[in-house]
């Protein structure tokens, strides 16, 4: 994007360097060696650069270019050495959608790299006098790209990624692989504040936000991005208002509702990563399942009390899932959640930024990513504790994921029905759960889940099986993994013991 040239240049070349079918608009400034330079007449020039210091920072500020003025290419080449008058020694050159942009950005360019970049060059005089110059000298003072804005535009502030950029791992590449982004948060809590703040700030180019929630004053020592004056309001419509004031370059949307299964895989299918910030269990471990049947990264962390643990679960690369650790979601109630153990605002405000890195980390495709492991932190002694986690064989979301698609659920009147068809009906449920309930059937197996995915030796493949659970979920993702081993008429109860109860509910009564 930036480099030096110790031959003359070829302007044919160089614009054809740049050239791109999409762009409309085309800059150039030419830079040529003049006869005078503050009242003496000037024979010949000579510049020098300290070129590793220079290279750098050229390419920074060409890289700062494309970013606020949005080009689509853009380049700057300077003469190094002997000149001679009429010589041409700098060439800038942009394209671009539109023209404005493309004019904008080359007077940046070249007003930068004058001001910031390390040229010096030799005049040689006509009387005998030489002296090294240092380029700076020669540019005016203040910077002209500002003074030719429109009134109104002269002091509009926008986006600036200058600081990312400058580094060597993101540069002009990474911020265009934010700008492409899609990015879902779920939550808009003590977690997601400072995660969407975080990635709207860095120009992920499109955020969906979901939370079902009005703020409530309890929320705001950790939800920071809130006022007391917008308690009761949607959380979700106060944060893209809040995004959109941030950077009103990143696309918000907002959706004001909770996650359920039923719309999860059309609410995620348009984002390429999914950051989840609630504060229970099912909707986790649903967020999970989705992203693991779409092949899609999630970022996940939770907080309790003083400590909080995340992970990064990538079924896109085989990585381990929330079931490969935990089989079965932990029920919501059973762990306190803020609003019952307690929680010091800063504690998901850590959390929350860990997040924002790890998906900034990810879309960049930066070195060091949290991968196979579950990292706790104890906020109060700082310490750190990481845990290795392992793809599951078994784990039942990843064999659906894998599994063949069609139709595994099958409904019936009563499980009566399901043996008179030739089923071998096989309750998965645990035993504490048949004690509450019974099996409504006069011939069953009892395995429960675990059981049945670890030893399954006495189940020939060639028969009927009818899976049951409470609710369907456990017994169609056992399913899945059966007929992933080859159990090619495995099926699962749909909507489980469940829609059974509540089938023989809606029956009329007979009445003598």
């Amino acid at each position: 994007m930036f480099r030096f040239s110790t031959t003359p240049l070829d302007e044919s070349v160089l614009r054809a360097e740049l050239s791109d079918p999409a762009c409309g608009g085309y800059a150039a400034f030419e830079g040529w060696v003049r006869d005078h330079n503050e009242g003496q007449r000037v024979r010949r020039l000579e510049y020098e650069a300290f070129e590793p210091l220079a290279i750098k920072e050229g390419e920074r500020i060409i890289a700062e270019a494309i970013a606020r003025f949005g080009v689509e290419h853009a380049a700057c080449v300077h003469r190094i050495g002997a000149l001679e008058i009429g010589d041409e020694a700098v060439w800038v050159g942009v394209t671009a959608r539109h023209r404005d942009e493309a004019f904008r950005a080359c007077r940046y360019i070249i007003d930068e790299v004058k001001h910031r970049v390390p040229i010096w060059k030799k005049e040689h005089y006509e009387n005998g006098d030489s002296g090294w110059v240092n380029c700076e000298r020669c540019a005016t003072h203040g910077h002209a790209h500002d003074r030719d804005m429109h009134p109104n535009e002269a002091t509009a502030a926008v986006p600036d990624y200058s600081r990312q950029i400058a580094l060597r791992e993101v540069g002009a590449a990474g911020q265009e692989k934010l700008r492409r982004a899609a990015v879902l948060v779920v939550g808009c809590g003590g977690l997601g504040v400072p995660v969407m703040t975080y990635l709207a700030a860095a120009g992920v180019g499109r955020i969906g936000l979901v939370d079902g929630d009005r703020l409530e004053a309890s929320n705001l020592h950790r939800q920071t991005l809130y006022s007391l004056a917008d308690v009761g309001k949607p959380k979700v419509e106060l944060a893209a208002a809040r995004l959109h004031a941030l950077n009103p370059d990143v696309e918000i949307h907002a959706h004001a509702l909770r996650v359920e299964a039923a719309t999860a895989t059309e609410l995620i299918a348009p984002y390429s990563l999914v950051i989840d910030c609630t504060d229970n269990f099912s909707t986790k471990f649903m967020l999970n399942d989705t992203c693991v049947r779409l092949r899609k990264p999630v970022i996940f962390a939770s907080v309790y009390q003083y400590e909080g643990q995340l992970q990064v679960v990538r079924p896109d690369r085989a990585g381990a899932c929330l079931r490969c650790v935990w089989p079965e979601a932990t029920r919501d109630g059973l762990v306190g959640n803020c609003a019952e153990a307690g929680v010091l605002g800063p504690v998901p405000g850590t959390f929350g930024s860990l997040q924002a890195l790890e998906a900034l980390k990810l879309l960049l495709e930066l070195p060091g990513q949290l991968s196979e492991e579950i990292m706790v932190m104890d906020l109060l002694t700082l310490s750190i504790t990481r845990i290795r986690t392992r793809r599951a064989a078994n784990c039942p979301e990843h064999a659906q994921a894998r599994s063949e698609p069609g139709d595994v659920e099958l409904s019936f009147e009563s499980l009566e029905d399901a043996l008179a068809d030739g089923f071998e009906v096989i309750d998965i449920r645990e035993p504490h759960e048949l004690a509450r309930l019974a099996t409504p059937c006069s011939n069953f197996r009892h395995l429960p889940l675990a059981q049945l995915l670890h030893d399954h030796a006495d189940m020939p493949a060639a028969r009927r099986y009818l899976l049951v659970c409470a609710s369907g979920k456990r017994s169609l993702a056992a399913t899945h993994t059966l007929r992933s081993q080859g159990y090619s008429d495995a099926f699962s109860l749909r909507g489980g013991i469940a829609a059974l109860t509540s089938a023989m509910a809606r029956l009329p009564v007979l009445k003598a």
